[in-house]
């Protein structure tokens, strides 16, 4: 009895100093953004590569993204509130401050779309393929993607106030009313999941590696620049 309460301890600890490390990265990654936006220089950029990097293999599923997002969101409010408080005439360069650094984050999702369609797609080439169920799972939360982005947007620019809650109201609605980059990627990405699930029988397994580790392989090449062929979602549309 006391071998398993022991185990059930260190487990316990584990988790515990997993929960903590996800929150310290989560923490630097708002404050990163954050100075960013306080900086004001390369800002796209910056929030573009901020965000791939936090994109973790074992961190690839929809909640993980979302406090992400979330974390992202909070550091483009905080920063553009700090940098702007007292600086009223300065609307316009905040706007495209702010608009800069949204960008960055929706190009980096792109790129997340993208990287799963590149690991089916690699799997496909190597005549393996991922199982009916996390086809779907991954599909699934794909899916989700860009409404996730626009909800953290919106409920965003709801708690924050003055310019900066008007300037992030702009944002949204202009994301919502002239399409996202990540949206764009999606419609390719979720077709060539189609196209996967159609070979995969229910009986399938799966092929070596999971589709989120694979996917987060990719990301680290993207982030990295190795994949420097492929075309840089940062030079959408904003």
């Amino acid at each position: 009895m006391q071998t398993e309460n022991g185990e059930a301890s260190t487990n316990n600890a584990t988790n515990n100093n997993a929960t903590t490390d996800i929150n310290n990265d989560l923490s630097k990654l708002e404050r990163d953004i954050h100075d960013a936006l306080v900086e004001g220089v390369n800002i796209q950029e910056t929030v573009h590569n901020l965000t791939l990097k936090a994109m973790k293999a074992d961190r690839l599923d929809i909640d993980s993204i979302r406090r992400i997002v979330t974390a992202v969101v909070n550091g483009v409010q905080e920063g553009a509130q700090q940098k702007f408080i007292n600086a009223a005439n300065q609307t316009q360069t905040a706007k495209s401050q702010v608009s800069d650094a949204i960008s960055g984050l929706d190009s980096a999702l792109a790129r997340l779309a993208e990287a799963s369609k590149l690991a089916i797609q690699e799997a496909a080439g190597r005549a393996q393929k991922f199982s009916d169920k996390e086809l779907v799972r991954t599909r699934s939360d794909l899916e989700s993607l860009e409404s996730l982005f626009l909800d953290t947007l919106q409920n965003t620019a709801s708690a924050a106030k003055g310019v900066i809650s008007e300037i992030l109201h702009d944002v949204t609605n202009h994301a919502k009313n002239n399409g996202t980059i990540v949206g764009t990627q999606l419609k390719e990405t979720l077709g060539i999941f189609a196209q996967q699930a159609a070979s995969v029988s229910h009986a399938q397994i799966e092929a070596g590696a999971h589709l989120a580790q694979a996917t987060a392989g990719f990301i680290h090449k993207i982030a990295t620049g190795v994949l420097s062929g492929i075309k840089d979602h940062t030079q959408g549309k904003k």
